[in-house]
């Protein structure tokens, strides 16, 4: 028997499914939504808006298509792509710590898997909780590699998804993994050092917009106030 098709396959193409579908993905544990949800919730609220808009509002024929348009492009945004560079962040900024134990774990003598877990048990963690869902597959039967390589899928952080990517082939090929994971925190330091100077080089840019915006017109007013009051009192 055919298997029937559910409503966001018929009307959208596989791999547009297939690219939403990795990004919710990367939502990891902490998923709040399906792929189906979300495609459906995007498609009837733009219907929604475009029929309200093309009755309801003057020039609703010009208008409705474009802020449907726009309204389309900010549901994934403010459901998807904000939501996930947050969580890049926020991986980001814990690798380190994590790390770091996990590696000290490693070095008293503990194999990987068990120096995964004892990181878990100290650290409460975004990141921690992407590794205790790689422990928990692991104990449902799949091999540490193939736990790892699934919990790659969802990280949205390339630094990070490089460190899993080390773990991986130094539990596969036997490497040493305490050199591995050595160079791989020697890196997130200077990723570190290098975001907290790229934030550093932003703040003058940022001082002199709002110098623009604020301070620039408070001097003209008062330059130009007393003007103006006499002006208007002339």
């Amino acid at each position: 028997m055919k298997e029937k098709k559910s409503f966001i396959n018929r009307i959208y193409r596989e791999k547009d499914i297939k690219k939403v579908e990795t990004k919710i993905n990367q939502f990891g544990v902490s998923k709040k939504f399906t792929t189906e949800y979300f495609m459906n919730f995007r498609l009837y609220s733009s219907m929604i808006m475009f029929v309200v808009l093309f009755i309801f509002i003057d020039y609703g024929a010009l208008l409705a298509p474009i802020i449907t348009v726009i309204w389309y492009w900010l549901v994934g945004y403010t459901m998807i792509d904000k939501p996930l560079r947050k969580r890049e962040k926020k991986l980001d900024s814990e690798a380190y710590y994590y790390f770091e134990v996990l590696t000290l774990a490693l070095e008293s003598g503990r194999n990987l898997e068990n120096a995964i877990k004892m990181a878990c048990k100290y650290i409460d963690s975004e990141i921690s909780d992407e590794f205790k869902e790689t422990l928990k597959q692991v104990n449902f039967g799949k091999s540490l590699t193939e736990s790892l390589s699934l919990m790659s899928a969802r990280i949205p952080s390339l630094t990070v998804n490089n460190i899993i990517l080390n773990m991986e082939q130094s539990n596969l090929f036997g490497n040493s993994i305490i050199d591995t994971m050595y160079n791989q925190l020697d890196f997130l330091k200077d990723k570190q050092i290098m975001d907290i100077k790229a934030q550093i080089n932003k703040i003058p840019n940022k001082i002199s917009i709002f110098s623009v915006l604020f301070f620039i017109p408070l001097i003209l007013l008062i330059i130009l106030g007393p003007v103006l009051i006499e002006f208007l009192i002339g």
